[in-house]
């Protein structure tokens, strides 16, 4: 039994589970900081109802998510240790700083913001929020700064068989990076808007009656949709141009299947474009809500954003094949001198792990989103108590 590939299938599947979690968690952030500055600015009441809605949704989706980038550092230390001897000492400090972002700052202002319902001057209020997002983005920023130096290892050198960092401002100008990040982060917008969107036209279809809740939520998501579906595929093809980190031999890798995921990411991409103006054009002429079969439709593309991200991230992680770090490092030099078996252990156990995880995920987000938002009276009255448990 082959090590190799079983290490890969498992990086793969790791990632790719925690980079679903983090796309909505990006994305339904920035939409509750967006509806909660509105409310703070003398909005009508049904948006400080939709940023407690939406912002249940959000927690749920941030705590489960956590759970999984703890379960995806575990493989690094397991299975790919050659990875940590040759390139620790610049890999391992982006993700250090991540690290302290996302579990200290980010989790942090989250609590103060979840706690502070009803508590806090509302100013202080919006500003935890958007602190929040902020350093959701900045933990964003750090891991496709690590990721970008596997695509190219920039700003350092080769010494005794070990790669030192010599510039470490290099890391975030580094040409696999000034594309690909704002991509990643249009994806996470998109990937927000078609959820609120999607979750707002299955109350419509169920002939809610918070008809002035749900159509503006479904406003905010359409006009976001549109806003990442734009921005994600002009730097999609931004990352072929001269800022890009396009390499001459990415799409002709040794492994073939890097074409698929890479035709179908631009399809799902420009399909997502295409309905984000349809639903621009409906809203504005006041039928988006009208029109039965469309709400099917929209409920039934929820999942599209997230399928779009996976084959990109197919398509930039394969193309680097057989390299781990390009240039630096192969995968096959890269992984544990461990027997196949220990690793095919540790792939059964964590698939595991993240398949009840994400379950649990969509059971929990599926039963706040169907009951939709509180009653006017609760909304309004002060809430001591955690807003996403009053929802599970």
């Amino acid at each position: 039994m082959d090590a190799l590939p079983i290490a890969r299938l498992q990086f793969a599947t790791t990632t790719s589970f925690h980079f679903l979690f983090v796309l909505l968690t990006l994305g339904l952030v920035t939409l509750v900081a967006v509806m909660q500055t509105r409310s703070a600015f003398g909005g009508k009441p049904e948006l400080t109802r939709m940023t407690r809605f939406w912002g249940k949704l959000y927690v749920i989706n941030y705590a489960l998510g956590i759970v999984t980038g703890i379960v995806m550092e575990f493989q690094f230390g397991l299975t790919w240790t050659g990875l940590s001897a040759v390139a620790g000492d610049v890999f391992g400090a982006p993700l250090a700083i991540e690290t302290l972002v996302a579990f200290f700052a980010e989790s942090t202002f989250l609590g103060l913001w979840i706690f502070g319902f009803s508590k806090l001057n509302k100013w202080v209020h919006l500003t935890l929020i958007w602190l929040v997002t902020l350093t959701a983005y900045a933990s964003a920023l750090f891991i496709m700064v690590a990721n970008s130096f596997l695509q190219n290892p920039v700003g350092t050198h080769v010494e005794n068989g070990v790669l030192k960092l010599d510039d470490f401002g290099a890391l975030f100008t580094n040409p696999a990076l000034t594309m690909s990040l704002p991509h990643v982060l249009s994806a996470a917008l998109m990937t927000g808007g078609f959820f609120v969107v999607g979750v707002s036209a299955y109350h419509f279809i169920k002939r809610t009656k918070e008809i002035e809740f749900f159509r503006r939520s479904m406003r905010i998501g359409v006009l976001t949709s549109l806003v990442g579906s734009t921005l994600v595929i002009g730097f999609g093809f931004g990352q072929f141009g001269p800022l890009g980190d396009y390499h001459p031999g990415k799409l002709e890798t040794p492994e073939p299947l890097v074409g698929a995921p890479l035709g179908f990411m631009i399809q799902i991409g420009f399909i997502a474009f295409l309905a984000s103006i349809l639903g621009t054009l409906l809203l504005f002429r006041n039928w988006i809500t009208k029109v039965r079969p469309l709400l099917y439709v929209m409920v039934l593309a929820i999942p599209l954003p997230f399928i779009a991200a996976i084959s990109g991230w197919l398509v930039r992680e394969i193309g680097r094949q057989p390299w781990l770090i390009r240039g630096r490092l192969t995968t096959a030099d890269a992984v544990a001198s461990i027997p196949a078996g220990q690793i095919l252990f540790s792939f059964i156990a964590f698939t595991l792990l993240f398949l009840v995880l994400a379950i649990a995920d969509w059971v929990l987000m599926s039963r706040v989103a169907k009951r939709g938002p509180d009653p006017v009276e609760e909304a309004a009255a002060p809430r001591p108590e955690l807003p996403v448990l009053s929802g599970v």
